[in-house]
């Protein structure tokens, strides 16, 4: 699971909602490109739950559904690296914890510019690094059901100890990623 990303590649994601392509530049953040096409080439994606949507901020999945692989992943972090674009509309990032080292499989996309220089929150200050964008269907990634918000009643640790089934029983209403794909060129 440790491959090195082509400098520049797609992938597609065929979603509840429909397709959605991901741009990848490796030069933007090499680890993270290198993680993501680890994890699309090896089908993490495939069936995971679309679990934060929150409107006006973010989408963010990479919990796989199944436990046993989600366990194996449990501390398989990357480490941190400079972020080199900024959190505008559209642009794909891992997520992390407030702790260094901590990006591992969880990535999202951002549904508005979360770049506000201005703003100690916003997610260029936190050095959240952008390492592709969506270039296709980002009305798709719209349509995402929102209506559980940041999710603050949704136990991630939870979802992690026991997949899909959680889910399942508490958020009927998520989104999810039918199959990740590389598209070929």
């Amino acid at each position: 699971m440790n491959l090195t990303a082509p400098d520049l590649f797609k992938a597609m994601l065929k979603t509840s909602q429909g397709t959605v392509v991901i741009e990848v530049h490796r030069d933007w953040a090499p680890l993270a490109a290198d993680r993501f096409y680890s994890l699309v080439k090896n089908r993490f994606f495939d069936n995971c739950r679309i679990f934060r949507v929150v409107p006006d901020f973010i989408a963010q999945w990479g919990i796989h559904g199944q436990p046993k692989i989600a366990e194996m992943w449990t501390g398989a972090n990357i480490p941190d690296e400079p972020r080199n674009e900024t959190n505008a509309r559209g642009t794909v990032a891992f997520a992390k914890a407030n702790t260094p080292h901590s990006r591992a499989t969880q990535v999202f996309i951002n549904l508005k510019d979360n770049n506000d220089k201005a703003n100690p929150s916003s997610l260029d200050n936190q050095d959240f690094a952008p390492f592709g964008k969506v270039i296709e269907g980002m009305s798709v990634v719209d349509k995402w059901y929102q209506g559980y918000g940041d999710h603050s009643n949704l136990d991630q640790g939870r979802l992690a100890r026991e997949g899909n089934a959680y889910l399942s029983s508490a958020f009927l209403m998520l989104d999810y990623i039918v199959r990740a794909t590389i598209l070929e060129e």
